[in-house]
């Protein structure tokens, strides 16, 4: 049967467990290149910070698939800055030295956070994955279901998330059926095209 819960930061094998399914879920992606240091210590930080978690997907004693979220991302970002400033900087020289345009990659996406203020208090779903073995299964449903159980849809007036616009039929399916609905299109400063979609509450009109 599957349960979900929330992840504790002292949890470290299961950590490691979640960076693992994250590496084989998201090939190719910057995040994945950093490598797993760095992911370690970027899951813990969402154990660790008040303003987000990292919810995790579970059969028996076997890992299946994990939710990462927050409802201040300029926090979370400055919370990583000031306690892991030390490991987050290893792991990028790391990076740098097997690819040296990561190094401005990793400065914007400490930024941006910062530049996305907006009128309205929301949570965003950072991340989401599940054991390719355990796909099919509902498991990211109910991490989602688990998600907006937990927001107070009374101070919060959406959950978002950002996902590829191009070549990515199955995730945007996904969103979609479990209640997402797109808000726009937009384009990185790379020129990825990406969609923002959305998810309010039914009657939840802030």
């Amino acid at each position: 049967m599957i349960s979900v819960r929330e992840v504790q930061s002292n949890e470290k094998k299961l950590i490691n467990e979640i960076v693992s399914i994250h590496l084989n879920t998201f090939e190719g992606f910057f995040l994945t290149f950093m490598g797993r240091g760095f992911l370690n210590q970027m899951y813990k930080s969402y154990c660790d910070y008040e303003y987000a978690g990292l919810l995790v997907a579970e059969d028996g004693n076997k890992t299946l698939g994990f939710l990462a979220y927050s409802s201040n991302f300029s926090g979370l970002y400055k919370y990583m800055i000031k306690t892991k400033i030390i490991p987050f900087a290893w792991y990028s020289i790391g990076a740098f030295f097997r690819k040296p345009s990561a190094f401005m990659h990793i400065i914007k996406a400490f930024l941006k956070p910062g530049e996305a203020k907006r009128k309205e208090r929301y949570v965003e779903l950072a991340s989401i994955g599940v054991d390719p073995k355990s796909k099919s299964k509902g498991v990211g449903s109910k991490l989602i279901d688990e998600l907006k159980n937990r927001v107070d849809f009374k101070k919060y007036a959406y959950i978002t998330l950002e996902t590829d616009a191009i070549d990515n039929d199955l995730a945007i399916h996904f969103y979609e059926k479990n209640g997402f609905v797109k808000k726009r299109q937009y384009a990185t400063s790379e020129g990825r095209k990406m969609l923002e979609y959305r998810y309010r509450k039914s009657g939840n009109h802030k």
